[in-house]
């Protein structure tokens, strides 16, 4: 194993309980080898990208320190993935839980299976959004500042429902679902 390196990772989910599937993910991240979450995201609801008939998501992003090299810890989200009931029947289709791994210490690298950065993170606010709550400043290369990234987006169709302190770290039991909704908009 390396040295602990910060990672970001998207979390999203659109069936079976959606914000159940992504506040079990939390830990889940947690429990990697050589890993833990440092903070995590609000969770946002957004309207569906690509395939549209279907549910809205929820969305989140994780900040993590671990150990684990880029292709062990992406395998290790697709384990996640698998453990949550993940199906691939086609391209953005509905899903019980997403896990992708967008950042991984600055590293911009392209294989098969795997790019750093994840290459469509800059155009979708649902991923955005999140990251610049707990990471305003965390650079995305080639890119820059994810919420330089985020401020020349247009967000409607993005709404925050949960209002955690970033850095909320033990897990509240049900993730803040009683917080006020607060709609960003553009």
């Amino acid at each position: 194993m390396t040295s602990a390196v910060t990672a970001y990772v998207a979390l999203g989910a659109n069936l079976d309980d959606p914000v159940a599937q992504v506040e079990r993910a939390f830990p889940e991240l947690a429990g990697l080898p050589g890993t833990r979450l440092v903070a995590r995201s609000s969770l946002y609801l957004s309207q569906p990208v690509g395939y549209t008939a279907q549910p809205d998501f929820i969305n989140a992003v994780a900040q993590l320190e671990t150990g684990l090299p880029p292709r062990a810890l992406l395998d290790a989200l697709l384990e996640i993935e698998h453990r949550h009931g993940r199906l691939r029947d086609f391209r953005n289709a509905p899903r019980t839980l997403d896990l992708d791994l967008l950042l991984y210490n600055g590293l911009v690298m392209h294989e098969p299976g795997l790019s750093l950065p994840h290459p469509r993170m800059h155009e979708r606010a649902f991923v955005l959004a999140p990251l610049a709550e707990i990471a305003p400043e965390c650079l995305i290369p080639g890119r820059g500042p994810a919420r330089e990234c985020l401020a020349g987006m247009a967000v409607s169709g993005l709404e925050r429902l949960s209002a955690l302190a970033p850095t909320a770290i033990p897990l509240p039991e049900g993730g803040g679902e009683d917080a006020p909704l607060t709609r960003l908009s553009r």
